[in-house]
């Protein structure tokens, strides 16, 4: 391997435990509050997608699939059925909260420390859930683009 691919993969790397870090940041007020998080996975899923697609999209020619043609076009297509299943983990945590409310997560703790952590995991959900929703299809118009520069240009 040469020198810029060896970089590369040392860059990727690098994010990737910058985004563990963020995510164990972003969860531990939720498992010191909590005994059970019920969306515990989405919300791993989402955290970990918004980071690394808006990576993707502003640091794409510094990534190891920047000139992965193949590799682009597939991922493109993968958007699509991503986006969807986003919305639907949204969705999910929404329903939930309107149908059941917060006792189930929350009712364990004292009545002071339930509005604090409520209003915690309700923006943090929020925020991840939707943000990873719109960073889908702008990470596969990326791609497209990318695509297009690639075959018509020669860069990223």
């Amino acid at each position: 391997m040469n020198k810029s691919t060896l970089l590369k993969i040392a860059l990727e790397l690098l994010w990737w435990v910058i985004t563990f870090f963020v995510v164990w940041l972003v969860l531990r007020p939720i498992y010191e509050a909590m005994y059970f998080w019920t969306f515990k996975w989405t919300n791993i899923f989402s955290v970990v997608v918004l980071l690394t697609l808006t990576r993707y999209v502003f640091l794409l020619k510094h990534t190891f699939i920047s000139n992965q043609q193949v590799l682009k076009i597939a991922l493109m297509f993968l958007m699509f059925p991503l986006t969807f299943l986003l919305v639907e983990r949204v969705n999910e945590f929404l329903v939930f909260i309107e149908e059941q409310g917060w006792e189930p997560l929350t009712g364990h703790l004292p009545p002071g420390q339930q509005p604090a952590i409520q209003e915690y995991i309700w923006g943090e959900m929020l925020f991840f859930g939707v943000g990873s929703a719109f960073a889908a299809p702008t990470f596969a118009i990326r791609m497209m683009l990318s695509i297009w520069r690639t075959r018509n240009r020669g860069t990223v």
